[in-house]
């Protein structure tokens, strides 16, 4: 499928790129960029040569929000499905079965800040700026707060939510926004190579280790516990199980079979 608005790179050393591609705009989500977005994400997943998805924007900015000159002249209805399809990729990145690393720099606020909230794992340069702007301009971001709230907790999810404050690098990885923060001019080499190295483990460990996390995230403590065990005892039935534990013995790099 071609595309308009990202630019998608195929997999090296397992890893595949999606870069937001309206730098003009500060790559705020068009519905177009939405839509495509999230048909990328599934084609990807569905790659049998891609491990890893690195998400990143183009130019000045990750990811400045949803475009506002699609705001006007729409029924109660058409806002719902709309903004339904702004917040997509959000949702679908957590029902993928690969990990995606979000590579984020500049801003990102609004739906931005939720879509870097909704990658699984977070590189940012140490000069990044995030928050949930909304507020501002009399709107709100009760989509994005939702995987915020997921990082930072229920009181500091409310304040970023109703103050509308940009937050700077070093609190963003304090509050869990963030898993590490690295120089600017670094940050593409850097997020690429930790990519790469995740895309090193075991695709099917990887796959469980994920699907599972986001699976019993909303379970109780005691049925997480069930759930979480019965995934690990799938995982021991594989043939990665299997060589991962026959290569540790034999002090080799294992060759992973991917089922």
């Amino acid at each position: 499928m071609a595309f308009q608005d990202i630019v998608v790179t195929p997999p090296a050393d397992h890893v595949a790129t999606i870069t937001l591609n309206r730098p003009e705009q500060m790559n705020t989500f068009s519905t177009r960029m939405a839509q495509e977005l999230n048909q990328a994400l599934l084609d990807l997943d569905a790659d049998p040569a891609v491990r890893v998805i690195r998400l990143k924007g183009e130019g000045k900015a990750f990811c400045a929000g949803i475009d506002v000159n699609e705001l006007a002249g729409k029924t109660p209805l058409e806002y719902q499905a709309w903004i339904e399809t702004m917040e997509h990729p959000l949702l679908t990145i957590s029902r993928l079965d690969k990990p995606v690393i979000a590579q984020v720099h500049g801003v990102a606020v609004a739906n931005g800040m939720g879509l870097a909230a909704a990658a699984d794992l977070v590189m940012a340069a140490d000069t990044v700026r995030m928050g949930l702007t909304a507020i501002n301009v009399g709107l709100n971001c009760v989509g994005p707060i939702i995987p915020v709230s997921r990082c930072v907790g229920r009181k500091k999810a409310l304040e970023l939510l109703l103050y509308g404050n940009l937050i700077k690098a070093r609190e963003a990885l304090d509050l869990g926004l963030v898993n590490k923060l690295v120089p600017g001019e670094d940050l593409d080499e850097q997020a690429l190579a930790w990519a790469a190295e995740l895309a090193q483990k075991s695709p099917v460990a990887v796959r469980i280790a994920k699907t599972a996390f986001y699976r019993s995230e909303d379970l109780h403590y005691e049925a997480r516990f069930a759930y979480m065990n019965e995934a690990f005892a799938r995982l021991c039935t594989t043939q990665d199980a299997k060589e991962g534990v026959n290569a540790f013995f034999e002090k080799r790099p294992p060759q992973w079979q991917e089922k």
